[in-house]
């Protein structure tokens, strides 16, 4: 009797959205591929997206960046004095202008006192190919990193304005992917079954009030809503079927990083959904 044909093997593209600390619930989703032996094809990720799937395309394990996640955040002491030492200036140079304002922090120096390990220098050292997203800040466009330094095209994604100093790459000043697309779908170029695409964009929701956000606040705020209306509009731009998982990180901001255990419990359901979806598109495979 003909041995039957080996079910082929369902590939995924995973894309990793912006959202800034809501972007920690990007390991629960690390976490249900690692449980499900399932190695994406390519990964595309914007902005804290961007740091994530870097690290998961140099082969570290969601449960890694869960542990090292919990134990970073734990000591506030500790944490602010790293980023005050990535500032970028003097307080004398408030007045000059440029990319020296000492109320930003470098991004590249951002991963160096952050990251669990030291990235690969290069895109093609990655063991899963990966796609960055920027934006261009002179010619209002959007920026697509996936060969070349590594390092700079991540810190670009993650330039939040007038937070994270903006990335002069060539002829390029480059901010925050965010800006232009938070949900990078369409940088899915590769053959595959499924794109799984990873919202954190959303923000809460609140009751009208009188009360007026300070300037910071009103930025993010501001930022947030730009990013989920870009999100919604980017559905229809993959080349295969996009399931999108709606993380529901609604009631923690931007900056939330210090509530860290309490996101990633917030955003557990996510694993089961993404466990759920990927079973259907193995059953549906097999049967094709």
């Amino acid at each position: 009797m003909p041995k039957s044909a080996e079910t082929p093997k369902l590939r995924i593209g995973l894309v990793l959205g912006s959202g800034g600390a809501r972007g920690l619930a990007h390991i629960i989703a690390l976490e249900a591929l690692d449980r499900l032996k399932i190695t994406p094809v390519e990964i595309a990720g914007t902005s804290i997206g961007a740091i994530f799937g870097a690290l998961y395309a140099s082969g570290m394990q969601g449960a890694m960046l869960r542990t090292h996640v919990l134990h970073d955040f734990k000591n506030r002491a500790d944490v602010m004095t790293r980023l005050f030492q990535t500032r970028v200036g003097r307080i004398t140079d408030l007045w000059r202008g440029g990319l020296n304002n000492p109320v930003l922090v470098d991004g590249e120096a951002i991963l160096a006192r952050f990251l669990p390990r030291p990235l690969p220098p290069r895109f093609e050292d990655l063991a899963i190919p990966l796609s960055v997203i920027a934006a261009d800040v002179h010619r209002l466009d959007r920026v697509v990193f996936s060969a070349g330094p590594l390092l700079p095209a991540i810190a670009a994604s993650m330039a939040i304005p007038a937070l994270v100093r903006p990335v002069v790459f060539g002829t390029r000043v480059l901010i925050d992917g965010g800006a232009v697309d938070p949900l990078p779908i369409r940088a899915i170029t590769r053959p595959v079954d499924l794109i799984l695409a990873i919202d954190v964009s959303r923000a809460a929701a609140r009751e009208e009030s009188e009360k007026v956000p300070g300037a910071v606040e009103t930025g993010f705020r501001v930022f947030d809503l730009m990013q989920a209306a870009l999100a919604d509009a980017q559905l229809s731009g993959g080349i295969a079927p996009v399931h999108r998982i709606k993380a529901p990180v609604e009631g923690f901001n931007a900056l939330d990083f210090f509530n860290a255990k309490k996101l990633l419990a917030a955003s557990e359901g996510i694993g089961a959904e993404i466990e759920t979806v990927i079973k259907a598109a193995q059953k549906a495979l097999a049967r094709s």
